[in-house]
């Protein structure tokens, strides 16, 4: 709908880019959308752990007298092909959320979900937020997804999971499409038949997917990147084809990823030009996307300054 309440049509939705890349205030570009102008939205904003986030590349070859040592011996010699870091630190990080979030359920269309992505520290105040913003009755689901990296506590039961609490604007319609959700293995699949054990079954609210890998080909180089699995599940499972997905801490892109696989239209923004940089390289050569504020066939001139960002 547009901020005077009328539906906004197919058509008219049909003369923007399939994909929309916003170097911006996320609250600047959320105040400027049309009233339930979007299908989707997926928030992870930066966790508030109170330090900063970093990660560093690495290009390794094998190379005898190198300086590390890797499988049977063999040596490697690693080169440094940069860092990039963000600032996970505010003085009051729900007073930063609530007018985004208050703009997020304004623009959320009347059959849109939203998905927020946090972790352990900060979900209980969140849920509070999110319940005041779109009230009890409209929490549908909290997913725990579960991850395996990293080492283990001998002080407490390590971490290793991330929440991602799921609201919806109308509790009465919106969409959830299980039959296009990926299926995972039965862990008994003699108890289940043939058939049942080759098809699979419906996920839970307990997700599990390993984080992307340093070395795998998804890997982008920006600080707690999420998975494309993660990502394409609420897309299949909460838009339709042609819909329209926010993600206003877009990071390194992975929404836009999932919606330009999954044909749906995408918003995204992020503070950090080095989020954009990411995003220049993540998606060049994929036609049909506009950028404001960045130019990514001229990467210097968009600075190289550090900003709230996403987690992406």
């Amino acid at each position: 709908m547009s901020q005077s309440g009328e539906p906004v049509s197919g058509a008219q939705r049909g003369l923007e880019p399939q994909g929309l890349i916003h170097l911006a205030d996320n609250l600047d570009v959320l105040r400027a959308l049309s009233d339930a102008s979007i299908d989707l939205i997926y928030v992870d904003p930066p966790f508030n752990t109170g330090r900063e986030r970093r990660y560093t590349r690495l290009r390794t070859r094998r190379e005898p007298g190198g300086d590390r040592r890797g499988f049977q011996g063999r040596r490697y010699r690693t080169t440094r092909l940069g860092t990039l870091s963000f600032d996970d630190v505010f003085d009051d990080y729900l007073a930063f959320l609530e007018p985004r979030l208050i703009e997020a359920e304004r623009v959320l269309a009347r059959h849109g979900t939203l998905y927020f992505h946090i972790d352990y520290r900060e979900v209980h105040y969140c849920k509070v937020l999110l319940d005041r913003i779109f009230g009890r009755d409209r929490f549908l689901n909290e997913v725990i997804w579960s991850y395996d990296f990293g080492g283990r506590s001998r002080r407490r039961w390590a971490p290793k999971h991330d929440n991602i609490l799921v609201y919806v604007k109308d509790p009465t319609q919106y969409v959830f499409n299980a039959d296009d959700v990926d299926r995972i293995p039965y862990l008994a699949p003699g108890l289940v038949g043939r058939e049942k054990a080759a098809r699979g079954k419906l996920p839970t609210d307990s997700w599990w997917a390993t984080i992307v890998p340093t070395n795998g080909r998804e890997r982008t180089g920006y600080p707690t990147q999420k998975p494309l699995q993660i990502l394409r599940r609420i897309v299949r499972a909460s838009s339709n084809p042609g819909d329209r997905v926010l993600d206003f801490f877009a990071g390194s892109g992975t929404t836009g990823a999932a919606c330009l696989e999954l044909d749906r239209r995408f918003v995204l923004v992020d503070d950090s030009p080095e989020a954009l940089r990411v995003m220049a390289r993540r998606f060049a050569g994929a036609p049909d996307l506009a950028w404001k504020g960045f130019d990514p066939d001229a990467e210097g001139r968009a600075g190289t300054g550090r900003g709230a960002g996403g987690r992406r």
